[in-house]
């Protein structure tokens, strides 16, 4: 143990010497852990946000009863079925706005606790009979998260009064409520929402099995156990594309301690002669070197998770709220982790730091003893190492050939991207040290021959800064050709898509009815466009079928990806046929011509596809068919919303007589002005997290890039001081330097072009069709790209400047001193 801590302590005293190496590799372990940590902290506070959502009555999912087109429905339905010995219970949900809170979006949710099935929980715990009573007794209670009364700024015991101006029940936190929703009696909820007597669904006990009466048929369709809850597996593909920037960060941090790790390996040949030739055994040195790492990796790890919590804090608002308007999926605005994350945050430091060092542990333990000061020996067995990396760098080619050829899935979809960028990171030094070679060979200049080959000799030392540099700015370039791209195409579908100028959705089936009749007699209204919907299940997957007209706005505004022969409008409104969204045709795999099978209350209807749009952000599936086909499955139904064509000048007079004959509220009416700036807005805030975490990569990049120059200037006046001996000035020398790394940077940026843009090609053709369903056209921005080039050269700038600073005021006598030692 004497000999282990002696060894340790002489390791110990190089970081003393050397304290920007020191803090290379806790910087790197830090920026690599803080990234990954913090995009888990993002996935992990919203699965437990499904979670308790999808648990908040009974534990589980459970199966239920609701209207066709999901609008409410009456509540004599409910007492109907009780009488004929069904075990519903009644549930009313539905979005409230608090006075004063007009920025918090809310669900109260209204439930009837005596008749929930026997051994049911709410929000994870079971109701004793005194709680019961309690509940439903006025004034009664309101059930909410912790973290949401505290987002709200409000205290338990409290009546907010929503805007409907009834007052809520007293507030009472409860720590396994799902966030954003509020939970009273159904008695409560149905006069806060202003619904009498309506319902939103019946829950059904978990072993319940039976056919639905043929009286309710038409009313009331049956929703399996599951069906209701599909967030977790809506969003995996928006969890999955965060999993992988986290990793791409983690990656590049990585590369950060890797390279000072090597360094610092390489400064300290000589203490490891030293110790090896005082009879410290090979095995006791590397022993002694994973200690002095895994203490790094500790410190590090530490204060990466701590400001991985910090990052995940400011991201989570946006995140957020890209869930919410995606998919509707209340997120806490405040992360709430388990120490299992802390700990798991401080276990990837240590798998990284262990990763980053295991090639210099490894070379340290092979080379002999006698090679160990020798600097040719280590440059030998680089050279033998980049051979070996440019034939990983194929192997890396051949898989990511073989997955997009043969790979039909999201896992084949990100083994492409990851193969394809890790085989071009690995083969850029090979590249660049053949380029080097090239040019070195034609040049004539006794300084130009020095200069390349000088850049050569730096490529060990720069060779994993450029890598990360070139993974960065290929990321940035591939996420912001994506980003950019889908801005455009998403702007060009809502101005095609969104041409009515006001949308009005009824609140109940008797006002769909008057309003249909009342719009069609205004004479401001150009066309009445309404709108009928059913939700179904096509192969698990959740659909909504679109009941419409035939009218012309749709042949002149909805664009179509694909058709059936040349007039596939007419076929809809006259044939049995159906058109649908492009995610929805890659889930179910069928194609134009094939017949579809849509269950209805009575039997299965199975239209012929002659269509296929896209609908980009719309998470379920979205059909279209003409209405009197749909009311032949469903006669029940009627227009859940309307689409009006107007004259601008004319919305002003109609809204006031349109709000004065049925008093619709303003969550009941929607201009297509407003339903433009929400769309996107939700587009921009979806972004966000990608945009943050692309620009963190890149500073990492430029933090690795800094730290290589820095952390080998010192070592470097050795191949300067000859020339400055030879008459070349500091400032000359200064310029040389500063040519090398522009050199090398300029090299890289050239690569990283073609890399990006087929990262763009990755993620628009084959991870967004895997993940979300849509391909995108791929779109090349030459203004994005020459601004990223220029913020990729002003990085190296900034990287450069210190060392280049250093050189610059180096004393003529310190580069005297390089010749004290020389043989």
């Amino acid at each position: 143990m004497r000999v282990f801590a002696e060894t340790l302590r002489a390791l110990l005293s190089h970081w003393r010497q050397h304290p920007v190496q020191f803090f290379s590799v806790l910087t790197g372990l830090w920026l690599a852990t803080s990234l990954l940590t913090g995009v888990q902290a993002l996935n992990s506070q919203a699965r437990e946000s499904y979670a308790k959502a999808s648990q908040l009555i009974g534990g589980e999912p459970q199966a239920s009863l609701s209207a066709p087109s999901g609008a409410v429905f009456p509540q004599q339905l409910f007492v109907d079925l009780r009488r004929a010995g069904w075990p519903v219970s009644p549930v009313l949900q539905g979005r409230l706005t608090l006075k004063q809170h007009d920025d918090q979006r809310l669900q109260l949710m209204g439930i009837e606790p005596v008749s929930l099935p026997a051994g049911s929980a709410v929000a994870g715990q079971a109701l004793a009979i005194e709680g019961i009573v309690e509940f439903f007794s006025p004034p009664g209670s309101t059930w909410i998260a912790p973290q949401t009364l505290q987002a709200l700024g409000l205290r338990e015991g409290d009546r907010p009064v929503a805007e409907s101006g009834h007052s809520l029940p007293p507030l009472y936190a409860q720590p396994d409520m799902a966030p954003g929703v509020l939970l009273v009696d159904i008695g409560f909820a149905q006069q806060i929402l202003d619904q009498p007597d309506q319902l939103s669904r019946l829950l059904l006990p978990k072993d319940f099995n039976a056919p639905l009466p043929d009286q309710f048929k038409g009313q009331l369709q049956l929703k399996s156990s599951g069906e209701e809850n599909n967030l977790s597996r809506l969003t995996e593909s928006f969890h999955l594309n965060l999993d992988a920037l986290g990793f791409l960060s983690f990656v590049v941090g990585l590369f950060i301690v890797h390279a000072a790790i090597g360094l610092a390996l390489e400064q300290r040949r000589g203490l490891l002669r030293t110790l090896r030739a005082c009879g410290v055994s090979a095995r006791m040195l590397i022993a002694c070197l994973s200690v002095e790492l895994g203490g790094l990796a500790l410190i590090g790890g530490v204060a990466g998770v701590a400001s991985g919590y910090l990052l995940a804090s400011i991201l989570l608002p946006d995140v957020a709220a890209s869930l919410r308007g995606l998919y509707g999926a209340e997120v806490a605005g405040q992360l709430s982790l388990s120490p299992l994350w802390w700990l798991s945050g401080v276990g990837l430091s240590l798998l990284g730091a262990l990763l980053a060092g295991a090639n210099s542990l490894l070379r340290a333990a092979r080379l002999p003893l006698l090679a160990l000061a020798n600097p040719q020996a280590w440059h030998q067995a680089h050279a033998r190492w980049l051979r070996r990396q440019g034939w990983v760098a194929g192997v890396a080619g051949l898989i990511a050939l073989s997955a997009w050829i043969w790979g039909d899935s999201l896992a084949s979809g990100f083994v492409l991207m990851a193969t394809m960028l890790l085989g071009a990171a690995l083969a850029l030094p090979v590249l660049l040290n053949g380029v080097l070679n090239l040019v070195l060979r034609r040049s004539r200049s006794v300084l130009g021959q020095w200069f390349l080959a000088d850049c050569r000799q730096q490529l060990p030392a720069l060779s994993l800064a450029l890598m990360a540099l070139l993974l960065a700015l290929a990321a940035n370039i591939g996420a912001g050709s994506m980003t950019a791209g889908f801005r455009q195409t998403f702007s060009d579908w809502l101005e095609q898509r969104l041409t009515a100028e006001l949308y009005i959705n009824p609140q109940n089936p008797a006002q769909a009815r008057e309003l249909q009749s009342w719009l069609t007699q205004q004479p401001q209204v150009t066309a009445v466009l309404p709108n009928w919907q059913v939700s179904v299940q096509l192969q698990g997957w959740p659909a909504d079928v679109y009941g419409v007209i035939d009218h012309p706005s749709y042949r002149e505004y909805w664009p179509l990806l694909e058709a059936l022969g040349d007039n596939p409008w007419q076929r809809l409104a006259s044939d049995d046929t159906v058109m649908l969204s492009e995610q929805l045709a890659r889930r179910l795999k069928v194609h134009l011509g094939d017949h579809l099978t849509i269950p209805t209350p009575d039997a299965t209807w199975s239209p012929r596809i002659v269509g296929i749009y896209a609908d980009y952000g719309n998470p379920k599936g979205h059909l279209l068919v003409n209405v009197e086909h749909l009311l032949r499955g469903w006669p029940q139904l009627t227009p859940n919303r309307f689409n009006l064509r107007i004259d601008p000048p004319a919305v002003a007079p109609f809204l006031t007589e349109l709000q004065k004959r049925f008093e619709l509220d303003d969550s009941h009416i929607v201009d297509q002005a407003r339903l433009k700036g929400w769309s996107t807005q939700v587009f921009e805030r979806t972004f966000a997290a990608t945009a943050a975490l692309n620009s963190l990569t890149l500073g990492v990049a430029g933090v690795a890039l800094f730290i290589s120059l820095l952390t080998q200037s010192q070592s470097r006046l050795g191949q300067l001081a000859p020339l400055w001996a030879l008459g070349v000035t500091r400032r000359q020398l200064m310029l040389l330097n500063l040519g090398q790394t522009w050199l090398l940077a300029v090299l890289t940026l050239v690569l990283a072009l073609p890399l990006g843009i087929a990262l763009a090609w990755c993620l628009d053709t084959v991870i967004n069709v895997q993940a979300f369903g849509w391909r995108l056209p791929l779109r090349v921005f030459p203004l994005q790209l020459l601004q990223l080039m220029g913020l990729a050269l002003l990085a190296t700038l900034l990287a450069s400047a210190w060392p280049l600073y250093t050189l610059y005021r180096t004393r003529p006598a310190d580069l005297l001193r390089t010749f004290a030692h020389e043989d």
